[in-house]
């Protein structure tokens, strides 16, 4: 419940722990998968959970490679960056990674040998054309979004200041509503209290 004695000072920790709470609930609710944005946390919430390279994170990296290569702004830089994203949306890794060992050695572009490295490391966490076809999300902005309109926008409401116990309440309560299990939830409370009170 929104708690009035809870002062503005102290409030944005609490907006930032329900915010991260929010999101490792919105990754349960969403799937069995963990696509892998700029951080690691997914993996140790959800040790289970498949793992996939978000996949808009993965092209701006090889965009930089050909920036580094040709001069940002160029088309070659552009055109190099193009067929290394059709690479990567057709499952192509091989021919991906000669594209990038080409330059991977080269001193004068550290970025390719970084790109080279990530992409050889986490190969099996890339291969979208079969996440795709087993209809799995290959980036995390769908996950992100539904907790920004579930959850995001409905604690950081004009006037509301939240105790962690109270938003952790009320983000319990609107996940179960929007996944429809809204009434299995309280069935489970009755039965629960009826047991406790026999």
């Amino acid at each position: 419940m929104p708690s009035r004695r809870c002062r503005r000072s102290r409030s944005a920790p609490i907006a930032r722990r329900s915010a991260a709470a929010s999101t490792a609930r919105c990754d349960a609710w969403s799937s069995a998968t963990a696509p892998r944005g700029s951080g690691t946390w997914r993996t140790t919430l959800f040790p289970a959970a498949r793992q996939i390279v978000d996949l808009f994170h993965a092209k701006p990296h090889l965009s930089d490679v050909g920036k580094a290569i040709d001069g940002a702004g160029t088309d070659l830089a552009r055109q190099w960056a193009r067929l290394r994203h059709d690479e990567l949306d057709a499952g192509h890794l091989r021919a991906m990674c000669h594209a990038l060992r080409a330059h991977a050695h080269a001193p004068t572009h550290p970025d390719a040998r970084r790109c080279w490295d990530d992409v050889t490391h986490h190969r099996a966490r890339m291969r979208y054309p079969a996440f795709r076809a087993q209809g799995l999300c290959v980036s995390s902005g769908v996950v992100e979004v539904g907790c920004k309109v579930a959850i995001g926008t409905w604690l950081t409401r004009t006037g509301m200041h939240w105790t962690v116990a109270g938003a952790d309440a009320i983000i319990a309560l609107r996940c179960c509503r929007l996944s429809g299990r809204f009434e299995d939830v309280w069935e489970r409370r009755s039965t629960r209290a009826c047991a406790e009170a026999a």
